[in-house]
């Protein structure tokens, strides 16, 4: 999709902008105690989120009433011309309005509405003495990308269930509408799975973990682990899609497995091996025999049960083909195929679930890898190194969504000064994630096409608690969600002024967030008691 011109000539103080804004002139709507909300069938999931969400805020009752005596209506109309997720929200002085094309139209809306509200309208309990008034404005507005994601991983450091539900409510502010679950790595496995349980018993911890990236590796001597129960996804699931967002697993085959083949020896290609306890790529990788295959299909199937989502995503990444080429059943298995070499392997190996997924009628996804030897005609590729795999994809006609770690990857280093607490990989600035292109320059329009959207990723190697989370995140993230929300040119020094009175949103949400201004020392930021609480 290519970039225009935004139509608002004056954008709201509203992340990510809209695409169209009008002046409603002076004066504008006052929630008070009498204020009532209704809404008709399709929209009363976002009628109960914002009673709950804007009257712990405001401190009022906001009553549901009828259609006729509501100040707030929220309803949805598919024939009002406003596209997939798009919505029009009209605020006078007699009432505020919100049409949505779809349910998630009106939840987008709703959280509109509560951007035009002073930020404290974003606390979970009231401030006193607070007025609340909506200013007049008319807004029309609908997303650029349909995938609007970011990937949390919680298998090198452990996410409890509260932080996964608290990381959802905020992709939800930023309208953004997929959160992708990197659950297995070498360093743990975090899902339950019923059928083959030493998964969680034994591959969900380590012994240890590695501190930093210096050679050699310090370590700290600490356990750790931790696994999400299939009531949990259940309850996280639910929770996400109450808010439309799509929640995408990822099980990494067939490298990173060192902690599934810790559980069950026989899956790999060398024995007995430990759960991993230091970050890199590694040459233990699953072996390609039918009873791994089949544990594989069987663990899909339960992942099947538990996430909804059209996308169930397999990882093929970082696979090294070491192993294989010392293995005599995987030289048998590319004897007996007729394949080339270990490229094609993985790709077979991976056709092999593509088939599986398909049947089963969802799609699989896949790191920009599973191009290598052959892709799956089904097959989604999530561009990660570069744009070179996404702009291969698009031209093969494969969909593709675009996360090159230049531009995508917020565990990367946001300034060089030694006071940053994490610096790992390129420097990403909020600006760079903001002005970076998504659709790669280039393709044709049936190309572009394939594009779905992007996605950043937060790999947790170096982020050991929420507030290093909170950190690394924002305020990055805000400026990706309107990168892949709002169409037209990008103006850093327009979005400035918003991100900084976003930022009082964010701190009325408890969001730790590094400063626009740079890193500084923990202990003169007000609430903040320091990195090891």
């Amino acid at each position: 999709m290519p970039d225009t011109p935004a139509s608002s000539p004056t954008p709201l103080p509203v992340i990510p902008r809209p695409s169209r804004t009008e002046s409603g002139g002076p004066g504008g709507l006052t929630l008070t105690a009498a204020t009532r909300v209704s809404a008709d069938a399709e929209a009363r999931g976002t009628l109960t989120w914002l009673q709950r969400e804007l009257g712990a805020a405001t401190g009022l009752p906001l009553a549901t009433g009828d259609e006729a005596s509501a100040q707030i209506r929220l309803s949805v109309d598919a024939r009002a011309g406003l596209g997939r997720e798009g919505y029009r929200l009209i605020v006078d002085g007699e009432g505020a309005i919100i049409v949505g094309n779809d349910p998630a139209g009106v939840f987008y809306g709703a959280q509109t509405l509560r951007q035009l509200l002073p930020p404290d309208a974003f606390r979970s309990a009231p401030l006193s003495g607070a007025v609340w008034i909506l200013p007049a404005v008319s807004v029309t507005d609908a997303p650029r990308f349909r995938w609007r994601g970011a990937m949390l991983d919680i298998a090198r450091h452990f996410s409890p269930k509260r932080e996964i539900l608290r990381f959802i409510d905020l992709l939800a502010m930023h309208k953004l509408n997929v959160l992708h679950l990197h659950l297995t790595d070498d360093q743990g496995w975090r899902i339950e799975i019923r059928r083959y349980p030493r998964l969680t018993e034994a591959g969900s911890w380590r012994t240890e973990s590695q501190l930093g990236a210096g050679k050699p590796p310090e370590f700290d001597g600490r356990p750790h682990g931790g696994f999400l129960t299939q009531d949990d996804i259940r309850e996280i699931v639910a929770y996400a899609d109450a808010r439309h967002v799509a929640v995408v697993p990822e099980i990494d085959v067939p490298g990173h497995s060192q902690a599934a083949i810790h559980a069950y020896p026989e899956l790999g290609e060398s024995g007995l091996i430990p759960v991993g306890t230091r970050w890199g790529v590694f040459d233990e990788v699953l072996a390609v025999t039918d009873n791994v295959l089949e544990f594989y299909k069987n663990v899909f199937d339960e992942l099947l049960e538990l996430f909804p989502s059209t996308y169930i995503h397999v990882g093929g990444d970082e696979c090294p083909k070491t192993q294989w080429k010392n293995s005599a059943s995987a030289q048998k298995r590319i004897k007996d195929e007729g394949l080339a070499d270990e490229d094609e392997l993985q790709s077979w190996f991976i056709r092999q679930l593509d088939d599986h997924l398909t049947a089963r009628g969802r799609r699989l996804l896949g790191w920009d890898e599973i191009l290598e030897g052959g892709l799956a005609p089904g097959a989604t590729v999530m561009s990660w190194r570069g744009e070179e795999g996404g702009i291969a994809a698009a031209r093969a006609g494969h969909d593709v969504i675009m996360s090159p770690t230049a531009t995508s990857y917020l565990d990367y280093k946001q300034s060089e000064s030694e006071d940053e607490p994490i610096r790992v990989g390129t420097l990403l600035r909020t600006e760079d994630v903001y002005t970076a292109g998504t659709v790669p320059p280039g393709l044709t329009e049936e190309e572009a096409a394939h594009v779905l959207g992007a996605q950043v990723n937060v790999w947790v190697e170096h982020i050991d608690t929420p507030r290093r989370l909170d950190y690394m995140v924002f305020p990055r993230l805000s400026a990706f969600a309107e990168k892949v929300w709002s169409a037209g040119e990008r103006d850093y020094a327009e979005f400035e002024p918003r991100l900084e009175r976003h930022l009082e949103r964010l701190d009325a949400v408890g969001v730790e967030y590094r400063p626009l201004d740079g890193p500084r020392p923990w202990h003169t930021r007000p609430g903040v008691r320091g990195w090891g609480e």
